[in-house]
């Protein structure tokens, strides 16, 4: 089990330059789960591909079902005093913080491209190219 941000359940139905690893991602640990927050987080990018004309509305509610059935029983709820916390010492939002906590949490990794996540909780925070490998 990992925990995966949402860039990451992006880049596995998106085409972009790293749909490759999180691929590979997938196929090293396929039980992915997430805060349930990755579903708002998620549906803006899929609005945001539907305003750049790269989507259409149905393509992206395709997107967004198959995503959500890959994710189905994988979501939790944040605690929210952990993301506060978690928040307030490292001064990440508390959107990436509920991932961290999460991973905190079940004491797995969380799977990210966020920089800042990555520096401020290296205990935790794996790089998706470094878990991926090449």
């Amino acid at each position: 089990m990992i925990v995966v941000d949402t860039n990451i359940i992006g880049y596995a139905y998106l085409s972009s330059e790293r749909t490759e690893q999180a691929e590979r991602a997938f196929l090293k640990d396929s039980e992915w789960v997430a805060p349930l927050l990755w579903r708002s987080e998620f549906r803006n990018v899929l609005a945001q591909y539907i305003r750049r004309g790269v989507l259409s509305v149905e393509e992206a509610e395709q997107v967004m079902d198959e995503a959500q059935a890959l994710m189905v029983g994988q979501e939790y709820e944040a605690v929210s005093s952990d993301v506060l916390r978690l928040a307030a010492r490292s001064g990440c939002t508390a959107y990436d913080c509920e991932f961290v906590a999460l991973a905190h949490g079940l004491g797995v990794a969380l799977v990210t491209v966020d920089r800042e996540v990555l520096r401020e909780f290296p205990e935790i925070a794996v790089g998706l190219e470094e878990y991926a490998g090449s």
